[in-house]
C-alpha cells in the first residue's frame, strides 16, 4: 500500500512538473512574440511623404458636394422620385468611398504622429501629439460617417443632413500633417527618433 501511495505521489509530482514547464515555455514564447512585435513596430520606418500624398490626393471639395444637403434638396426637387433615389444611392456610395479613403489616411496619419512623438526634436514631438490626436478624431468621424452613408445607400429615400464635420476634421488633420512635414528636418527628424 505504501508502494502504491509513493508511486501515485511520484506520478502527481511529475505531472505537476510537466505542467509547470509547459506554462513556463508558453509564457516565454508569448514574451518573445511581444518583444518581437514591439521592436518591429518601433523600428519600422514611417512614410511621411506617402501619408502627405494620401491626404493631398483626396478631393475633399468633391466629398463636400456629395454630402451637401442643399445639393440633395435641389436633386429631390428636380428629379422624379425613382431617379432621385438612384442618384442619391450612387452619391452616397461615392461619398462612402471617400470616407473610407479618409479613414485609411487617418490610420497612416496616426502612425506618423506616433513616430513624431518619439523624435528627439521637441518641436516635432509636440506636433506628433497633435497629429496623433487629429488622426484619432478623424478616424472616429470616418467610422460614424461611413455607417450613416451605408444607411443612405440602403435607404436612399430617407432625407439626410450635411456631413461637414468630417470634411472639417479632415482639413484640420491635413493642416497638422503638412505643418509637421514642413519642418526643415521633417522626414529626417522622424527617422532620428528616440527609439533608434
Amino acid at each position: 500500500m505504501e508502494h502504491g501511495a509513493s508511486t501515485l505521489a511520484q506520478g502527481l509530482i511529475s505531472q505537476a512538473l510537466i505542467a509547470t514547464w509547459t506554462l513556463v515555455a508558453v509564457a516565454f514564447f508569448a514574451l518573445v512574440i511581444l518583444v518581437y512585435v514591439a521592436i518591429r513596430n518601433r523600428t519600422r520606418r514611417v512614410d511621411l511623404e506617402g501619408t502627405v500624398q494620401a491626404f493631398r490626393s483626396l478631393d475633399i471639395e468633391a466629398f463636400r458636394n456629395l454630402v451637401d444637403s442643399a445639393e440633395e434638396a435641389f436633386l429631390r426637387d428636380n428629379l422624379p422620385p425613382k431617379k432621385f433615389r438612384e442618384i442619391k444611392r450612387q452619391r452616397a456610395w461615392a461619398a462612402f468611398l471617400y470616407a473610407w479613403e479618409a479613414g485609411r489616411a487617418a490610420t497612416a496619419l496616426a502612425k506618423v504622429g506616433q513616430a513624431a512623438q518619439r523624435s528627439l526634436d521637441p518641436e516635432i514631438a509636440a506636433s506628433g501629439v497633435q497629429v496623433a490626436e487629429n488622426a484619432f478624431r478623424l478616424r472616429l468621424q470616418t467610422v460614424r460617417v461611413s455607417l450613416r452613408l451605408l444607411t443612405e445607400v440602403l435607404l436612399p429615400g430617407l432625407s439626410s443632413r450635411s456631413l461637414p464635420s468630417l470634411a472639417d476634421q479632415y482639413e484640420r488633420a491635413a493642416e497638422t500633417l503638412f505643418h509637421l512635414g514642413g519642418f526643415p528636418s521633417g522626414v529626417h527628424g522622424l527617422a532620428r527618433s528616440k527609439s533608434a
